[in-house]
């Protein structure tokens, strides 16, 4: 755990060893719309912006997300730092599985694929 708000962490390499296997957890990303346009890692991505959850708290939890609060959720953002807080936000409203990428889709870029962009 190497965040500020204590919750795990995994990394973009380990997250993409997931899907490419398959496996089932939602990846959910915290960023803004606006920034979806300049790196994003393509379907099957649950947008779920910080400023959403700061302004409506868990009425802005999608019920994709909030169907299954035992579900494995892998949450990113730009560089890991919003994305830890939301972590620790829905560990701290029941969800028993959540992780926080680290550093976010910009780590992603720089170990995984460049092809998703950088900003």
């Amino acid at each position: 755990m190497s965040n500020q708000f204590g919750v795990p962490e995994i990394t973009p390499a380990e997250v993409n060893e997931k899907r490419e296997a398959g496996e089932n957890f939602l990846l959910v990303d915290v960023r803004e719309a606006h920034e979806l346009t300049m790196a994003n890692l393509g379907d099957g991505v649950i947008l779920m912006p910080l400023s959403q959850l700061a302004a409506h708290r868990l009425d802005a939890v999608p019920e994709t997300v909030s169907a299954d609060k035992d579900a494995e959720i892998v949450v990113f953002c730009h560089h890991g730092a919003r994305s830890a807080q939301v972590a620790a936000f829905l560990r701290g409203s029941g969800w028993t599985n959540v992780i926080n990428m680290q550093g976010g889709i910009h780590m992603w870029a720089s170990t995984v694929s460049s092809d998703v962009g950088v900003y």
